[in-house]
């Protein structure tokens, strides 16, 4: 795999080890509690598990170390609807494996459905793998800014979980956002852990009704956004 990071190091918190990106200063998922996390802002932020009552395309920007993924796997499952998810995530600087399953460790919620995905990490980025009978992954490699323009798709719902807008400016760019919106369903919904102005007014610009909520942890707020009719 090409654009493999290895600038990668560890912090050990109360939560267990987590990831840091020395390219970006950033970690992969809330020093709290990463889980905790991806349920309040990304599951509980687009309506979930009660969407799942229905077929659903979900789409992010960061895989990161999957674990927005699997914790939507762990809702689904635990919802009891058989509706097919088709996961699209963009990601310009994918994990190996082994970094990966090493994040994971610490998060036995995801240990069952953990090696589902780390069975199909290379190929979900050649193209969409089958994690589960009606789940399906593809992670699109490179840069967003021109993999997602080119997508010939729509999501139904997005997790924006790039790297901090101050971190990493590329993966929030209005021009990007733009990007979101148009390759979003009617009434298709939006979730981030940041709340930062011009995230919030490049969405809105986009065509998104944005909203701002109690965030997750030592986050004040995150923004939520429907695309408007």
């Amino acid at each position: 795999m090409s654009n493999q990071i290895t600038d990668l190091t560890w912090r050990t918190t109360s939560a267990g080890d987590v990831p840091i990106s020395t390219r970006f200063d950033d970690p992969y998922y809330s020093l709290d509690n990463g889980l905790a996390e991806t349920n309040h802002v990304f599951l509980a932020g687009n309506d979930l598990p009660a969407r799942f009552a229905q077929p659903l395309h979900i789409a992010e920007l960061g895989f990161g170390t999957g674990l927005n993924f699997l914790a939507t796997i762990v809702a689904w499952h635990a919802a009891g609807f058989a509706k097919p998810v088709t996961f699209t995530s963009f990601e310009n600087f994918p994990l190996t494996r082994a970094q990966a399953e090493t994040a994971l460790r610490a998060f036995p919620e995801v240990a069952a459905v953990a090696p589902r995905l780390l069975a199909v990490w290379d190929d979900a980025t050649t193209g969409p793998a089958r994690v589960d009978d009606k789940i399906t992954l593809e992670i699109i490699r490179g840069d967003a800014r021109v993999t997602l323009p080119a997508w010939r798709d729509k999501a139904d719902i997005w997790f924006l979980d790039g790297f901090s807008p101050v971190k990493n400016p590329d993966m929030w760019e209005p021009a990007l956002m733009q990007a979101v919106a148009d390759h979003t369903n009617p009434h298709g919904t939006l979730a981030t852990y940041t709340a930062a102005g011009h995230v919030r007014r490049a969405l809105e610009t986009a065509g998104f009704v944005i909203t701002r909520s109690p965030g997750f942890g030592r986050k004040r707020h995150m923004t939520r956004g429907v695309l408007a009719p």
